[in-house]
């Protein structure tokens, strides 16, 4: 069972590998334009750079066409994740990002994330 404890200034989110553990993360809904279907619960933010969330793609789900300021880490945790380049990455693959790469990912059956940012991304359109 997931348990999300805060003490002494920790944030632990416990049991993220389990279906049971990802359901009971306090998801919302990612409202930005060009991003369908994708729920986020941030993990920490320092200032407007680094940022540490969970991501979660439902069926059908994509992001932005977005560019990368700096480098970016994804780690999948359930399902599948699909770069527009065609790359498909599963359960327990790390993907990095590189500062001014540009992508946009999607998941046919959806997907779990763990994503950490050393800067935001800038839409493309």
């Amino acid at each position: 069972m997931m348990e999300t404890a805060q003490q002494r200034d920790v944030l632990v989110v416990r049991d993220l590998l389990s279906a049971e553990g990802r359901e009971a993360v306090a998801w919302e809904r990612w409202v930005q334009p060009g991003r369908e279907g994708v729920d986020i619960h941030t993990l920490y933010r320092t200032g407007q750079q680094a940022h540490a969330f969970l991501v979660r793609f439902g069926p059908g789900a994509h992001g932005d066409l977005h560019e990368h300021l700096d480098y970016e880490m994804m780690f999948v945790l359930d399902g599948e994740l699909v770069n527009d380049n065609g790359d498909r990455y599963g359960v327990g693959d790390v993907i990095v990002e590189e500062p001014n790469s540009v992508h946009q990912v999607s998941s046919d059956s959806g997907c779990t994330l763990l994503v950490v940012r050393e800067a935001p991304t800038r839409p493309v359109r």
